[in-house]
């Protein structure tokens, strides 16, 4: 295992993963955001009414 760190740079190897995580979890946090189910911030959207909907008379002739 020490051989490895002999072809890669500990401190930017560390930095590229912890990089790497920080986006994933903001990624991951954006995606739950957008749902409504775990929408956090504002909560639950009302559903759209679609049962008021009257049908259009038809045209007289």
């Amino acid at each position: 295992m020490w051989r490895m760190w002999l072809l890669f740079d500990p401190r930017r190897t560390l930095i590229a993963l912890f990089t790497f995580l920080f986006v994933l979890a903001l990624l991951i946090h954006f995606i739950l955001l957008s749902t409504d189910r775990f929408n956090w911030l504002e909560g639950p959207r009302p559903a759209a009414a679609t049962g008021q909907m009257t049908p259009v008379p038809a045209a007289p002739k």
